[in-house]
């Protein structure tokens, strides 16, 4: 059976500013499904967001484009391997045009995440879990 994939398609207004903070985020372009109306960041090998420029996402949907700094449409969550790594990121992701903790900070102990909002105002939480407190939890 074929490996399952996710595609998040997110309507973007700046191509160029979106690509540099996916790619901060830790996306790596795949140029096979990028042009100058849409970048394909791949998060894993299984994940990835496609940033489609206002005209191009029209082509999907007849619906109107929300403004995502107003109104909550979607929760998304993206893993990393430690507690230093979330801070790691969002460091990374500021630096590429993204809000640090648009949302309040959780530390559960074994869980610790933060958030950082994209250019278009998508917000990603950025979390790490304790595999061993996950194991003994089942």
């Amino acid at each position: 059976m074929m490996s399952k994939m996710i595609f998040v398609n997110l309507p973007v207004s700046n191509l160029a500013a979106s690509t540099a903070f996916y790619v901060a985020l830790g996306g790596e372009v795949n140029p096979q499904f990028s042009n100058e109306h849409a970048t394909s960041a791949m998060l894993s090998d299984v994940i990835g967001v496609m940033l489609l420029t206002h005209s191009h996402y029209r082509e999907f949907t007849k619906r109107p484009i929300g403004d995502a700094r107003r109104e909550s449409q979607v929760l998304l969550a993206l893993s990393v391997d430690s507690r230093d790594a979330v801070n790691a990121t969002l460091t990374r992701a500021v630096a590429a045009g993204g809000k640090a903790d648009p949302n309040p900070a959780q530390d559960r102990g074994f869980m610790f995440g933060r958030s950082i909002e994209d250019p278009d105002g998508y917000v990603w939480e950025i979390l790490w879990m304790d595999p061993a407190a996950l194991a003994t939890a089942q």
